[in-house]
């Protein structure tokens, strides 16, 4: 699976203003006579202009239909419904009078064609949590009333369990019909089918159902080219077909003809045959509507798709609808005005309002809508962009949660939605945007891959490497680590020159190519050492290359482990921390402990550190749970006079405290940062292993100044839902320094990497990212340093 989920549109469309504008239900309200149907203005004026307007007539109960038909010209009744009191026809202005006087008409409005409305976004909204949890729609079906899907795309996967056309043909508006046989209607298998029949004519466009489908339910699991799957990639699709071909410039505006439109009368024909489905047996958890037109600042309860979405949510099905795409701060289009439906926004992965979003007190829910690559017709993808994208993820995450709670209401899974939402505040208004993990899992654990293991095993004790070679080193099994599934480790690695010689190590996955970077620079005075996240091979090994003409020894203490599977309990999620300072350059003296206390952290599991040493003698720093036994492993050597930094995750021992051991002939000076905890008592980010992607190459940072990290443009790291990355810093000076991460809004800064005067030397750190993504770095050095940055992992939000 590549990095990003579905979806993207690279250039928007507002929605065309029909005569259905207004400003709520009451505005397009016309004078009628006492105790007579709601009459739409607009249509009113139309027909006292003469000729004739295709209506949808809302009538009080299907027995006062007939009477109502009555009032149309012969033939000119053009669809009757099945289920609901709606029957829709050609009416000029004798015939509005005729329904004016009908006592069982409650409403009169035109049947308007309608348009469409149109990443990372699954990961951002943590659809990547539940489909780990086990959580992927599996059992349910989301009805997409759309301009039909590619059923044989690959990325639906044939779950494709329905399909429907109402596709109204009307000489009046140079509509046609879409329908694979040509007629109006046309139901089962190949009805909705957008690669076939009229949609494959060249110049018409019916990709826009097919992308919406793949937000839903696509499944890019083992396709090279998919960019992620959707919210719910197990669910069914419902596809149905609710849009006409129209070839004037009155109906396409200055796009120009042709173009797809969807009458009103089709989306209730649409929205009946998902009554009719869930009658049957078919289990629908929602409804997508990506469509509609108008400004509405107060509810369109006349509009008369209400009749369906309210029959669809007494049988347990919430109808959720695109809010539109004029950027309107206060108002909605039809139908997502409707009360009873689920009025969906767009947002960006950064979390803003998308720039042509509707919004405003009617909208009840944000999801992302800003470039979303997903499906299109002939097996291809394409990026999209508006509120036909956002509503869609809404969709899939209550088919998810009908899997996640199935005694649950369509009104308690709304709710779930919104109270575990993202406050999104946009023009005095708030509103969540969805965080569908938090709303299907809770904030309580449950066992999942990418969770932490905290364990202490040794895999190499003073082994040699030989000279300018590999070795191949297992991790699975070993040590007593799991044998099967482990997919990385938090990896100590010393490692000395055996002939006086300086050297370096790499460590990559058995599977993959070394890397350019490394993670340990080695003399032969010392163990040098750093710890670094190692992903483990698909062989269940890791592979350490020396990049000497000489032997090295080498050293692998494991400090915790990951894997790629759910095990029977719960692992540790990483919080990462404004970063604290809980020693600064304290004295340990030799053969002395220090005892750093961590408080005001929930339930840690194991923290994060960075620890500086320096000292006038030589020595070696061992850091371990407070009350454990003395540990085997070392976590760093350390020279006279030159400090040196190394980072660690240690599990706190007796009451919540960690042991800094001194075991060397002279004191050392300690500085301490606690940049993040792991947890078992609450979900939080996930450690997602890297093969060693590089970030930066031969930067040349000056004295006191900084360099912006942005660790997303690798294309490897996304570029949202992301709190933290596990980086190995490699930096060269003329003289002595350290390179430091700089938090954002104060906190102590990190020391990165410790560099020592004319030679190289690598260090880690698990450095939070900033609110842009990025991570500033300072040279804290009295002189240039050239860095290499290489990251090992990156941390995903829950």
């Amino acid at each position: 699976m590549r990095r990003r989920l579905v979806c993207h549109v690279i250039a928007v469309t507002a929605l065309v203003t029909s005569s259905l504008t207004g400003t709520g239900a009451a505005a397009g309200a016309a004078a009628s006579t006492a105790g007579g149907p709601w009459v739409d203005a607009g249509l009113a004026h139309k027909l006292a202009a003469g000729g004739d307007v295709r209506v949808n007539v809302v009538t009080r109960g299907r027995t006062d239909l007939a009477a109502a038909a009555s009032a149309a010209e012969a033939g000119q009744v053009v669809q009757t419904l099945s289920r609901l009191p709606v029957i829709t026809m050609h009416a000029d202005q004798a015939a509005l009078e005729r329904l004016k006087r009908q006592p069982g008409v409650v409403s009169v409005s035109e049947d308007v064609p309608v348009p469409p409305t149109l990443a990372e976004s699954v990961p951002l909204i943590g659809g990547d949590v539940t489909r780990a949890a086990g959580l992927t729609g599996e059992g349910s079906v989301v009805a997409v009333l759309d301009s039909g899907v590619a059923t044989g795309h690959p990325f639906l996967g044939g779950r494709v369990v329905a399909e429907a056309c109402y596709s109204p043909a009307d000489p009046g508006y140079e509509a046609t019909s879409l329908c694979p046989n040509g007629a109006d209607r046309q139901e089962g298998p190949g009805a909705a089918d957008s690669e076939s029949g009229p949609c494959a004519a060249p110049g018409l466009n019916c990709s826009h159902g097919t992308h919406v489908a793949g937000i839903v339910a696509g499944d890019g699991e083992g396709l090279s080219d998919a960019w992620g799957s959707g919210v719910a990639p197990s669910a069914g699709i419902a596809a149905i077909q609710v849009y006409s071909r129209f070839d004037s410039f009155a109906s396409c505006g200055s796009a120009g003809p042709p173009c797809l439109l969807s009458f009103v009368s089709a989306q209730l024909a649409g929205l009946e045959k998902v009554l009719d489905l869930a009658g049957s047996g078919v289990p629908v958890a929602a409804v997508n509507l990506s469509l509609g037109s108008g400004r509405y600042t107060a509810a369109c309860d006349d509009d008369p798709r209400k009749l369906a979405i309210d029959s669809l949510l007494a049988a347990g099905i919430p109808t959720v609808v695109a809010a539109g795409n004029s950027g309107y701060t206060d108002a909605v289009s039809a139908p997502a005005c409707v009360s009873s439906a689920i009025a969906v926004g767009s947002t960006t992965d950064q979390d803003e309002v998308s720039y042509f979003s509707n919004a405003g007190p009617l909208l009840d829910l944000f999801a992302p809508g800003s470039d979303i690559v997903s499906s299109v017709p002939g097996g291809l993808w394409q990026s999209k962009s508006g509120t036909s994208m956002a509503a869609p993820h809404v969709a899939g995450a209550l088919a998810v949660l009908r899997q996640a709670r199935p005694s649950a209401t369509p009104a308690e899974l709304e709710t779930a939605l919104k109270e575990t939402g993202r406050p999104i505040a946009y023009e005095d208004v708030t509103t969540p945007r969805i965080q569908l993990d938090e709303s299907a899992l809770g904030s309580t654990p449950r066992p999942g891959p990418h969770q932490l293991f905290p364990t202490r095993a040794r895999l190499l004790a003073n082994a040699q490497i030989s000279a300018d070679s590999t070795m191949a080193v297992q991790v699975a099994g070993a040590a007593g680590l799991p044998a099967d599934g482990v997919e990385a480790v938090a990896l100590n690695v010393a490692a000395k020159g055996d002939f006086f010689n300086t050297g370096s190590l790499a460590v990559h996955p058995s599977d993959e190519q070394e890397p350019d970077g490394d993670v340990v620079f080695y003399d032969a005075t010392r163990y040098a050492s750093t710890m670094v996240w190692a992903k483990v091979g698909a062989d269940g090994r890791i592979k350490v290359d020396n990049r000497s003409d000489r032997p090295v020894r080498v050293y692998l203490d494991v400090h915790g482990y990951t894997l790629g599977h759910a095990a029977a309990s719960v692992g540790g999620t990483y919080h990462p921390l404004t970063p604290s300072r809980v020693a600064d350059r304290v004295s340990v003296p030799p053969l002395g402990s220090l005892e750093l206390v961590t408080p005001g952290l929930t339930a840690p599991q194991s923290v994060a550190l960075s620890v500086l040493v320096k000292s006038a003698s030589t020595g070696t720093i061992r850091v371990y749970p407070a009350g454990d036994a003395f540990p085997v492993d070392v976590n760093t050597d350390y020279p006279a006079g030159t400090p040196v930094q190394f980072f660690t995750v240690v599990r706190p021992g007796t009451d919540g405290k960690i042991n800094v051991h001194n075991l060397g002939s002279g004191a050392a000076e300690v500085t301490a940062e606690v940049t993040g905890y792991f947890t078992a008592a609450e979900r939080a980010s996930l450690v997602k292993a890297l093969p060693a992607i590089p970030v930066a190459g031969g930067v040349t940072i000056a004295a006191g100044a900084t360099y912006v990290l942005r660790p997303s443009e690798t294309g490897e790291i996304p570029s949202s839902g992301v709190s933290a990355v596990g980086i190995a810093i490699t930096a060269n000076g003329t003289a002595n320094g350290t390179v430091e991460v700089v938090p954002q809004g104060g906190g102590a800064v990190v020391r990165a990497v410790a560099y020592a005067a004319g030679r190289k030397t690598a260090g880690f750190v698990m450095a939070a990212l900033r609110q842009d993504g990025s991570v500033v770095l300072r040279n804290a050095g009295a002189s240039p340093v050239t860095i290499s940055v290489d990251a090992y992992a990156y941390f995903g939000t829950r």
